[in-house]
């Protein structure tokens, strides 16, 4: 006699555990605490086994049926359905250690040797912001084209397309990983090429013609302290990254013999950095250094002088001299690469100088081995030459427009 959705329902436990069969096999055993449980009974390889398909009533009647109709199918076609839910289950288990947030934690923290502490941070806080809400808890061979996609979709409608784009690089970066680590077997934001919106192309803002010679002028007439006026002048003379300079330490410097070697652990990709120094870069350093040459960061916190100062100092004094939305620090970075590379014939200067002294990451994997020392020669010279340009241009013997990357 086949069983029924009312004769499960009022069925009561007894003090021994008893089935209510339904056929084919399949029975719900009723246990003395309350519980009920779809079980099938069958034979395979000459064996008697027993397959769990669930607890009433969250596994109704007509899903029991479904699930014992689908395992004898199996056991026709030879399969142990016992050995499939097993397979399943472990398969489960696999996807459930490896989800995007699993993988993309693991990338970063294998990063760890080759990023600063801050990239690294940036990087994770971009992805719990804008990737895990929504793709974290999914296992990442599961993830596919179009759901990448909807993430993204969710980042340009609040207008974030630079950060929709950003994430889309780092999530690629994380299906990668998970390709070289047998985690996935594709990378869907491949797919995703020419899918996003482009932002407008409003990054870049011209400081008109005679804007860039002034702004080195109001640096070094700036009021404020004096460590601001000389970490301005060094951020246009040495064009390193703000953090690079802010956090600098005079162990790192030799001034007698002109140079700072920024150690690995503070630079964005994790390499030491030799900046040879201009003749005006040092004679900013000792001018710091009457100020600070005590203390063990050339430009100390003004609450905490056993701390750096703080990194927000250049783009607020950039704003108090009226450069908000047209410079930040990153500015004298594109400034210095820009007009660098339009005077690099004249200069007499190899483009990869340049790159060099810019601290860009190598990408000929050929050239896997690093050198800071590199282009040494050519660079110091170089580094004056910018030097001097620089005092040209406060002077108004050479004044033309520059293209200063904002942002």
């Amino acid at each position: 006699m086949k069983l029924n959705d009312v004769a499960i329902r009022k069925a009561k436990p007894e003090a021994k555990p008893r089935k209510l069969t339904d056929g084919g096999g399949l029975y719900v055993m009723i246990h003395p605490n309350g519980g009920k449980y779809w079980q099938l009974a069958y034979r395979f390889a000459g064996k008697q086994k027993t397959l769990a398909l669930g607890v009433y009533p969250d596994v109704g009647l007509a899903l029991a049926r479904e699930r014992r109709d689908e395992a004898r199918k199996l056991i026709a076609n030879g399969t142990d359905p016992s050995a499939v839910k097993q397979t399943q289950k472990r398969q489960a288990k696999v996807a459930a250690a490896n989800t995007f947030e699993a993988v993309a934690r693991e990338w970063i923290e294998n990063r760890s040797n080759d990023w600063t502490e801050g990239h690294k941070a940036l990087t994770l806080r971009t992805l719990e912001q804008d990737a895990f809400p929504s793709l974290g808890h999914r296992p990442i061979a599961e993830i596919t084209p179009a759901e990448l996609l909807a993430t993204m979709r969710i980042i340009e409608k609040r207008g974030a397309l630079e950060i929709a784009s950003r994430v889309l690089q780092r999530s690629s970066a994380v299906f990668r990983y998970g390709i070289a680590t047998s985690r996935c077997n594709s990378n869907p934001a491949t797919e995703l090429r020419g899918a996003l919106k482009k932002p407008k192309r409003t990054h870049y803002t011209t400081i008109e013609k005679g804007g860039f010679p002034q702004l080195l002028r109001d640096i070094d007439g700036y009021q404020g302290s004096p460590f601001t006026t000389y970490a301005l002048q060094l951020m246009a003379l040495t064009f390193t990254r703000t953090s690079e300079l802010i956090e600098a330490e005079w162990q790192e410097l030799d001034l007698d013999r002109a140079e700072w070697l920024i150690p690995a652990e503070r630079m964005k990709m994790r390499r030491p950095h030799l900046v040879p120094l201009s003749a005006q870069a040092v004679a900013a350093f000792r001018e710091a250094a009457k100020l600070s040459g005590d203390r063990q960061h050339v430009f100390p916190n003004r609450n905490d002088p056993t701390k750096p100062a703080s990194k927000a100092v250049i783009l607020r004094a950039l704003g108090r001299m009226g450069y908000t939305g047209k410079m930040t620090g990153h500015g004298f970075r594109s400034a210095a690469s820009t007009a660098l590379n339009e005077h690099k014939t004249k200069w007499g200067i190899h483009r990869d100088a340049i790159e060099v002294q810019l601290a860009h990451v190598e990408k000929n994997a050929s050239r896997a081995a690093y050198n800071f020392a590199e282009y040494l020669d050519e660079r110091r010279a170089m580094m004056q030459q910018w030097a001097d340009y620089l005092d040209k241009l406060k002077a108004g013997a050479e004044v033309i427009p520059l293209q200063i990357k904002a942002a």
